[in-house]
C-alpha cells in the first residue's frame, strides 16, 4: 500500500511539472544513423556549437582552423563586429572565406591523423558546416555586408506594403545572394510584434513587421518563402526571436527583458506569428527549419502575475510547454531546429553574475541544451575564468564531452539533438561531398543589381503620418514650383565595414538633391534648377544653433527657402530633440515655410 501511494504521488508531480523537452521524436534515416555511428564522441560534440571568431585568417595558426579541425564544431556565424568582412569587393571576399571554412572541414576530415591517446591513425567524419548570418536589410546597423550585395529594406519598410508578393521578391533576392556567397544558415527574419513602439529607441524599431500579429504572420510567411526559393533551399532560415520580444520592456541583446502576459496571451499576440511558419503554414517552402529562442522572462506566464520564468533560453518546463502547443510540436517531431540565442551577450552574462555571482560560459551553456535547444550559439562569449572567447568555447564543449562519457542520459540527449543537426545539414546538401558545399563563384558579378524591388518597396511603403490624408491638401496644397527654393537638411551617418576599413557614408547631406536634380532638373523636364537647391547635414544645424555666428550663409539658406525637407535615419541620437529645438529656436521669417520631415 505504502509503494502504491508512492507511486501515486510521483505520477501526480509528473503531471504537474513537464519533462526538459525530448531533441527528436522520429527515428532518424538510415544515412544520418551510418554517420553517426562512424562519429566520435568530440565530433558529436562539436556539431551542437555554432561560434565566432576575429578576422578572417583561416591558416594553420589561426583560432578558427583549431575549432575546425580538433574541435569539430558544427558552424560558424560571421559578423562585421568581429571584422569577418573586408571593405573593398566585401562580397567576393566574404565567398573566398566562406569558400575557406568549407574547403578547411573537409580536408581536416579526410586527412589521417594519429589519436594522441591511442596513437592510432584515423580520419574524421566530414560534415559542412553551418555559415550563418544575421543581415536583417536597411544597410547599417542591421546588416553585416555594407558592400556588393543588393540593398534590401527593413522589414517594418517590407510591413508598410501590405504587399506580400513585395516581401516575397525581398526574400528571394536575400536567399539567392546569401546562398551565391555560400552561406547556409540565415539567422532571421524576426516574427516579434511590436504592439507599442518606443519613443526611447528601447525596442526592435524598424527590425520587425509591424504591430498586428495576422500581418507580421503574412509577411514573415511570404519572406521566409522567398528566402527558400531564392537559394533553392539550401538556405535554413531560422526565425527569431521565439517566442517573442515586441511586448519586452527592454533590447534583449543588452538585458535580460520582461514580458508581462500568460501563455493565453502569448498565444494570441507574440507567439501568432510564428504559428504561421510552423504548424499552421500554408506550404512547405513558409516553414521555417528553426527557432532562435530569446533571453526573455514571462511574468504571469502560469496565470500567476507574481511568478516569472528563468529567461526562457534556460527553462526546460517554460520552453516544453510552448514547443508542446499543437502548433509547434508536429513541427518540432518533423526535424525543426531548436536554436539559442547568442549565449554570449550581456544579457546573459549579467543573468548569470547578478547578486554579484560569476558568469560560467559551460554552465550556461549546459543549461540552455537541458532546457531543448539543440544548437547553442555561443558568440563572442568569455568565461569568468577565461581569459578571451577562443578559450571559453574549447572549455565548455570539452566540458560537454567529459558529461557525455560520463552521464548516459546526456549523452542520448546529445545523440539526438546531433541527429536533428544531421539531418538539416543533409537537407541541404543531400550527400556530404565537397562538390555539393562549394559552388564556383561564378554568380559573383550578378550580385547587387535586384534594385527593382528595393525601388518598389521604397514606392509602395511610403506612409503618411501627419497630417491626415483628408487634410493634406489644405496644408500643402500644392507641390514645389519651379521658382521655389529647397533645402535638405540631412542625418548623415559615417560607418566602418570592419574597424580597420575606410569610412563610407550610409547616406551623403546632398543624396536627396542629386536625385531631385535627376528627375526633375534641367536635363528632366526642367521643374527646378541647381541654384534653388541647398544641402546640410544635421550636424551643421547642431552648429547653427549652438554658434549662429559662424553659419550666417546657412542662416540665410533657410530664411529663403520655401521648403524645408528634413530626413532622419533613426532617433537613437538625439535627433527628435534637435529638429525641436530648430523650430522652436529658428522661427519662420516673412513668409510661411513647408517642412517635411
Amino acid at each position: 500500500m505504502r509503494l502504491f501511494r508512492v507511486l501515486l504521488l510521483t505520477i501526480f508531480i509528473l503531471t504537474l511539472v513537464p519533462l526538459p523537452v525530448q531533441a527528436q521524436s522520429s527515428t532518424p534515416s538510415a544515412g544520418v544513423r551510418l554517420i553517426m555511428n562512424e562519429m566520435t564522441t568530440e565530433e558529436k560534440v562539436g556539431q551542437l556549437f555554432l561560434v565566432s571568431f576575429k578576422g578572417t585568417d583561416t591558416s594553420f595558426e589561426s583560432q578558427i582552423y583549431d575549432l575546425i579541425t580538433r574541435y569539430h564544431v558544427g558552424g560558424v556565424v560571421l559578423t562585421s563586429e568581429n571584422d569577418n568582412f573586408s571593405g573593398t569587393n566585401t562580397a567576393e571576399q566574404a565567398y573566398e572565406l566562406i569558400d575557406a571554412l568549407q574547403r578547411l572541414e573537409w580536408s581536416s576530415a579526410v586527412t589521417p591523423y594519429e589519436d594522441p591517446q591511442t596513437g592510432q591513425v584515423v580520419t574524421s567524419v566530414y560534415v559542412p558546416l553551418f555559415i550563418g548570418i544575421n543581415q536583417e536589410g536597411d544597410n547599417y546597423p542591421t546588416d553585416q555586408i555594407l558592400n556588393g550585395l543588393t540593398p534590401l529594406p527593413s522589414e517594418m519598410a517590407i510591413g508598410a506594403t501590405w504587399d506580400t508578393d513585395l516581401a516575397e521578391q525581398v526574400g528571394l533576392v536575400r536567399g539567392r545572394e546569401l546562398a551565391t556567397l555560400g552561406f547556409n544558415l540565415n539567422i532571421g527574419p524576426s516574427f516579434d510584434v511590436l504592439e507599442t513602439p518606443s519613443s526611447f529607441g528601447s525596442d526592435l524599431g524598424s527590425r520587425v513587421f509591424g504591430g498586428d500579429p495576422f500581418w507580421v504572420g503574412e509577411m514573415g510567411r511570404a519572406y521566409v518563402e522567398g528566402l527558400h526559393k531564392g537559394s533553392d533551399n539550401n538556405l535554413l532560415v531560422i526565425a527569431k526571436h521565439f517566442p517573442g520580444v515586441g511586448g519586452a520592456d527592454r533590447l534583449p541583446e543588452q538585458e535580460v527583458s520582461t514580458v508581462r502576459k500568460s501563455l493565453e496571451q502569448l498565444k494570441q499576440i507574440e507567439l501568432a506569428p510564428f504559428f504561421s511558419v510552423t504548424g499552421n503554414a500554408i506550404s512547405e517552402a513558409a516553414i521555417v527549419d528553426g527557432l532562435l529562442v530569446s533571453h526573455i522572462r514571462y511574468q504571469g506566464f502560469q496565470g500567476n502575475i507574481r511568478a516569472t520564468t528563468r529567461p526562457i533560453s534556460f527553462d526546460s518546463q517554460a520552453l516544453s510547454q510552448i514547443l508542446a502547443l499543437p502548433q509547434f510540436s508536429n513541427w518540432y517531431a518533423n526535424g525543426g531546429l531548436v536554436v539559442s540565442d547568442n549565449l554570449g551577450s550581456p544579457s546573459v552574462r549579467d543573468f548569470y553574475a547578478s547578486g554579484g555571482g560569476q558568469f560560467f560560459a559551460r554552465v550556461a551553456a549546459r543549461d540552455a541544451f537541458l532546457a531543448g535547444n539543440d544548437i547553442l550559439y555561443l558568440g563572442n562569449i568569455v568565461s569568468s575564468d577565461a581569459p578571451d572567447s577562443y578559450t571559453t568555447t574549447i572549455r565548455s564543449i570539452d566540458f560537454f564531452v567529459q558529461k557525455y562519457n560520463e552521464d548516459p542520459a546526456f549523452a542520448q540527449r546529445v545523440d539526438a539533438s546531433v541527429a536533428r543537426i544531421l539531418t538539416a545539414k543533409m537537407g541541404i546538401y543531400d550527400n556530404f561531398i565537397l562538390s555539393n558545399v562549394v559552388n564556383g563563384g561564378t554568380q559573383l558579378s550578378e550580385l547587387g543589381s535586384d534594385t527593382a524591388v528595393t525601388f518598389a518597396v521604397a514606392r509602395n511603403s511610403a506612409t503618411l503620418i501627419s497630417p491626415d490624408l483628408s487634410d493634406l491638401t489644405n496644408v500643402m496644397p500644392l507641390p514645389p514650383q519651379q521658382n521655389e527654393h529647397l533645402v535638405f537638411l540631412t542625418d548623415t551617418v559615417n560607418v566602418k565595414q570592419c574597424s580597420e576599413c575606410l569610412s563610407q557614408p550610409v547616406f551623403d547631406s546632398n543624396a536627396l538633391e542629386s536625385v531631385v536634380l535627376q528627375l526633375y532638373g534641367p536635363q528632366s523636364g526642367n521643374q527646378t534648377e541647381g541654384f534653388r537647391l541647398t544641402s546640410y547635414s544635421l550636424e551643421n544645424l547642431q552648429s547653427l544653433l549652438d554658434t549662429p555666428e559662424d553659419y550666417q550663409l546657412m542662416i540665410e539658406d533657410i530664411g529663403r527657402t520655401d521648403w524645408i525637407v528634413i530626413t532622419v535615419t533613426d532617433a537613437s541620437r538625439g535627433q527628435p530633440a534637435l529638429i525641436s529645438r530648430f523650430l522652436r529656436e529658428r522661427p519662420k521669417k516673412k513668409k510661411k515655410k513647408n517642412v517635411i520631415l
